[in-house]
């Protein structure tokens, strides 16, 4: 499929300015997650800002897209990704884990706008995703409905419930989305516990499947396109990320998971970014 020279760029520009929000709030509170956040920014960016048929104007549009982010701690990039579509000022941001913000160190869907469920638990997101996607099947709905998950998500038995859950009621209008960085707190995913082979295993559980580089904006569109089309079973984009994304020390490094820059590495993370702008 073609896209504009101008939809990429602009699609990149705003990945971008969500790893620094990112960088900015984390260095703020002194805590939070920074390196999933920079992994998934490019997808929170086609989602928001072209796939997700949404108005953050009307929240609770009733035929509106759903998004589940299952990895609720990489909540940095989704709040930033939330601020810069208009679901509340990016000004807000700076209020991250602060007593009272709407922007806890895990998502409330009663608290920040467009946070579709409560996130924590890992492996629940595609749980509550599966009963989102049900209830557009019965009631005959035409929205799609996504869940974000990460490596630990992986690892969780409810997932697989989930996931044989949905492959047996083909929910069509189901689309699962792997960060897959291999990372996660106590280090590379394969050597804590290895989840492969991924895409096999989903065909097994009756799931349409793609692969993608979870960096490359036109293959991220292009699978978002394939999904969002007509599937008699869920579907899920294995997409391969780097953990850390766009910040030279932070690329690829475990240790980045639950731990925040000091002022002095978030200001070069910031220039780093800044200068991938120009």
């Amino acid at each position: 499929m073609g896209y504009s020279s101008e939809l990429i760029k602009d699609l990149k520009v705003k990945s971008n300015l969500i790893r620094q929000e990112s960088i900015r709030m984390t260095c703020a509170a002194a805590s939070g997650h920074p390196g999933g956040s920079l992994s998934e920014a490019d997808i929170l960016a086609a989602l928001y800002f072209h796939a997700l048929n949404i108005d953050p104007q009307n929240p609770k549009w009733k035929n509106r897209d759903r998004l589940l982010v299952s990895k609720g701690h990489a909540c940095p990039g989704w709040y930033a990704a939330l601020a810069l579509r208009g679901y509340f000022p990016v000004e807000e941001l700076s209020t991250f884990r602060q007593i009272n913000s709407r922007l806890q160190g895990h998502p409330d869907m009663k608290k920040t706008p467009g946070v579709e469920m409560t996130a924590g638990p890992l492996g629940n997101g595609l749980s509550a995703g599966v009963g989102i996607a049900l209830g557009a099947q019965i009631q005959k709905l035409s929205y799609h409905t996504f869940v974000l998950i990460g490596e630990g998500d992986f690892q969780e038995g409810c997932l697989w419930e989930a996931a044989m859950f949905a492959g047996f009621h083909k929910l069509g209008k189901l689309t699962c989305i792997f960060d897959h960085n291999d990372s996660q707190v106590d280090g590379p995913s394969h050597e804590i516990l290895d989840v492969s082979p991924i895409k096999e295993k989903w065909q097994a559980f009756n799931w349409d499947v793609r692969e993608i580089d979870g960096h490359d904006m036109v293959q991220i569109l292009d699978a978002l396109a394939w999904a969002k089309d007509s599937h008699k079973k869920p579907t899920i984009i294995l997409a391969h990320t780097i953990k850390g994304k766009g910040v030279s020390f932070m690329e690829g490094q475990a240790a980045w998971h639950g731990k925040a820059p000091n002022c002095e590495q978030a200001e070069q993370a910031l220039k780093e970014l800044q200068e991938a702008l120009m």
